[in-house]
């Protein structure tokens, strides 16, 4: 007999009954019928032994830009890219390669191309910033740039998952969800993990999987909030749904609790969501309420952050929750995958981003938290030092695009425990590999992992058999970056 064909025990009808009047928020009935509860507000503790070691971060916001931003025209100056504009790129460079990375191998020719908008130095660390970014110049000495990141995955779904569970396959659990596995949380009335996207149209898909729990316990999966007026899904009591049977709910789980000591570790894991379900129905309107924020910190983050959803509202956002104890904020801004033409995309893309990251940055300073807070900023590749296609007018006219690129991009790191007002690592000459301290993604996760007090050789989970970690095999601690 299967299993789908067996008749069910008394357990399991009972807990098909309970569980599946989903959505239900029965925390403060818990408390009234049997007080079992945690009061609001308490801290869900992590697994034993996390931290390792003392950390400098309590929490991480990392700042995703989603289609592969250009290096070469945000952080990564190469000025002869200028001086050649137009030439073929060199034979050394295709050396070794059957094909160039991405999906220009059938180009007869691979024009280099480099960046329309100037660089300048900044700041007493004399950092090079593109004029696309004038308001991160002004905090240049409080960034830490990577210049030498480099990653396995050259196509965007397989990339930004391997950015945020390292592995390029789906299933693994988000960086997120590792963190709110093993050191809890910080705050029980909110998840402690949240994903915010910008609202608008999506270059590339982004998939639940991003910011999944994989095999970890399903509490310490991502939880999304929108700009809507139900910032979470199915948070609200559906129409129709009485006292009445949220009680007998309550009494099926009460039935179910009596009979084991040790409930069943997926009836847990829903108990505590339900749990997590009414808390959030009080905090939720409360931190998304962005008018309790005084004018001078609104204006920190430019004209959209009164909107719903832009990338500005959103970065404020994202200061309040970690204010509130959220462990793990991941911001998607869509956008960047700019095969076609640069000119006509790029600047207004950086222009939403520019001055909201800086302000979460000065916001972060002025609260006192960029101390003991980890600001990320990164991306799932860069793009090539060569146009897609061919080059089409000249000048201040000129149309191009770039292609993939995995072979170097760059991230900054602020607060936190990192080194600020310092660059790592370099590309070569043009901007197409990594020439010196080389930064791969299981690096960086390494490097984070770090500065939140864990040990990633020593952070794992057994499942079917084997002890899993975020990063996998490999990863080093980027030690020069530490503050």
């Amino acid at each position: 007999m299967t299993s789908a064909s067996r008749p069910l025990n008394r357990r399991q009808m009972l807990a098909r009954t309970a569980l599946g009047m989903g959505g239900m928020a029965f925390a403060d009935l818990l408390a009234e019928e049997t007080g079992s509860a945690r009061p609001l507000g308490t801290v869900r503790p992590g697994i034993s032994g996390l931290p390792h070691f003392a950390p400098r971060a309590k929490r991480v916001i990392c700042l995703f830009m989603s289609g592969g931003m250009t290096h070469l025209e945000t952080f990564d100056h190469k000025p002869l890219l200028n001086e050649r504009v137009g030439q073929e790129l060199p034979d050394s460079f295709k050396k070794g390669r059957s094909v160039l990375l991405g999906m220009s191998g059938n180009q007869a020719k691979f024009p280099l191309v480099g960046s329309w908008i100037p660089f300048q130095q900044h700041g007493k660390s004399g950092a090079w910033l593109s004029d696309a970014f004038p308001h991160l110049a002004t905090m240049a000495d409080d960034m830490c740039f990577i210049k030498s990141m480099h990653s396995d995955a050259v196509n965007h779904d397989p990339a930004m998952t391997f950015m945020s569970t390292g592995a390029q396959l789906p299933g693994r659990p988000s960086m997120g969800a590792w963190l709110s596995y093993g050191l809890g949380s910080l705050n029980d009335n909110l998840p402690s993990f949240v994903v915010l996207i910008t609202k608008g149209a999506v270059d590339q898909p982004l998939s639940t999987r991003l910011w999944d729990s994989g095999f970890l316990p399903t509490q310490n999966q991502g939880v999304q909030l929108r700009a809507a007026k139900d910032p979470v899904l199915f948070l609200s009591n559906p129409a129709g749904v009485s006292e009445a049977n949220n009680r007998r709910a309550i009494r099926a789980l009460q039935e179910l609790q009596a009979q084991s000591d040790a409930p069943e570790a997926a009836l847990q894991a829903r108990l505590e969501q339900y749990e997590m379900a009414f808390r959030m129905q009080t905090s939720v309107p409360e931190v998304t309420d962005l008018t309790q924020e005084p004018e001078t910190v609104k204006a920190l983050y430019g004209p959209e952050v009164s909107t719903p959803g832009t990338f500005a509202a959103n970065c404020l956002l994202a200061r309040r929750l970690a204010q509130r104890g959220v462990r793990y904020i991941q911001l998607y801004q869509p956008g960047w995958d700019m095969h076609g033409n640069i000119l006509r995309d790029f600047k207004g893309l950086s222009s939403r981003v520019d001055q909201p990251a800086a302000g979460l940055l000065q916001d972060l300073k002025n609260q006192g938290m960029l101390e003991d807070t980890l600001v990320v900023f990164t991306s799932e590749f860069g793009r090539t030092c060569y146009s897609q296609g061919r080059l089409r007018g000249t000048g201040s006219q000129m149309e191009y695009g770039r292609e993939h690129h995995r072979d170097c991009f760059s991230s900054w790191l602020a607060g936190g425990g990192v080194k600020p007002g310092v660059s790592y690592g370099e590309t070569d000459e043009l901007g197409f590999g990594v020439a010196k301290d080389p930064v791969h993604v299981h690096d960086l996760h390494a490097t984070m992992l770090h500065l939140l007090g864990i040990d990633h050789e020593r952070f794992t989970f057994r499942f079917q058999g084997r002890d899993f970690r975020l990063t996998d095999v490999a990863g080093k601690v980027v030690t020069p970056v530490l503050a």
